[in-house]
């Protein structure tokens, strides 16, 4: 009987794949590029359990089991970067979040076309600038004499070094990932609000529903999916922040509010002391803890609504 429902599955694949071709040849690059640059370095996630010597090889070198990974919990650095991850995706998800989902809102509401997609292009521009060329213009703007300075101190504030007080450090990169990144992260909730059906706000106007209210019943339930499935996939990424704005943007004054997972892990792992075994055990700490929150939030959305990831 299994004999013969092989044969019968391997016929129903080759059905399949003949019938769609092209979607299989055109999804081959994506799955290719998880393959090589995802999965086959997870390999390399066993030098967190040995003490990895770059002669001896993966499989030369000493295992040492959870050394590591108990160094880093009994470390002075545990607590603080682990905080500041946290402080930070906080901030970025308490007010970044929701910004591209308000303007998307507000450019749905505008009737004026060239209006609307002027706002569009200006907001589209910062994303498509080099990090380096976006670091370096909040490094200006944030020093002494700059544009930041320029304003505090016409309103009476102090001329001072915004970026080298530990207290300032948080506000200005949320303030400049949420600038750099709400034009472009609107692009989602826009193609969303074209999925609408255009009857329902004409059923509501005829009801005598003002703007507010099928913005209220209408829009937000309409693109709610969407705002669901990205809600799970960011605070999936709660542990992740990339370094690359960290190490541009911080310096040894701010390390106290500013240091990250991921900075500390370049820091020591590359910049440093090249403990490569230690800080790739911090890294697949937080890989674990992202996986962990990326199934915990699924099943919580699973559990108040119909919308899930999974």
């Amino acid at each position: 009987m299994s004999g013969r429902a092989v044969p019968h599955k391997l016929s129903l694949l080759w059905t399949n794949y003949k019938k769609n071709k092209a979607i299989y040849w055109m999804a081959l690059p994506v799955v290719l590029y998880f393959l090589v640059f995802k999965y086959l370095p997870m390999y390399g996630a066993m030098i967190a359990f040995k003490d990895y010597s770059i002669g001896k090889g993966i499989w030369g070198s000493e295992w040492v089991g959870l050394q590591h990974f108990r160094d880093f919990f009994e470390s002075y650095y545990f607590w603080r970067i682990l905080k500041n991850t946290l402080v930070l995706s906080f901030y970025q998800l308490l007010f970044g979040f929701p910004a591209p989902i308000l303007l998307a809102l507000l450019l749905n509401e505008l009737k004026n076309e060239w209006f609307k997609r002027s706002v569009q292009t200006v907001s589209y521009i910062p994303h498509f600038i080099s990090i380096v060329v976006i670091c370096g213009m909040v490094v200006d703007f944030s020093a002494r004499g700059g544009l930041f300075n320029t304003i505090i101190t016409f309103f009476g504030g102090t001329d001072t070094a915004l970026l080298s007080d530990p207290s300032n450090f948080r506000t200005i990169y949320t303030a400049s990932s949420i600038w750099q990144e709400l034009g472009f992260s609107t692009i989602i909730y826009l193609a969303a609000l074209s999925g609408i059906n255009p009857e329902l706000y004409d059923a509501a106007r005829v009801d005598g529903a003002s703007r507010l209210r099928q913005v209220w019943h209408i829009t937000l339930p309409g693109i709610m999916p969407m705002i669901v499935i990205l809600l799970i996939l960011r605070i999936g990424g709660l542990m992740e922040i990339g370094f690359e704005k960290i190490i541009l943007l911080y310096n040894p004054n701010v390390y106290d509010t500013a240091d990250v997972i991921s900075s500390f892990v370049y820091r020591k792992g590359i910049s440093e002391s090249a403990e490569f075994s230690y800080t790739t055990a911090v890294g697949l700490f937080q890989s674990v803890v992202n996986f962990i929150l990326l199934l915990g939030a699924n099943r919580l959305s699973k559990a108040v609504s119909d919308n899930k990831l999974f």
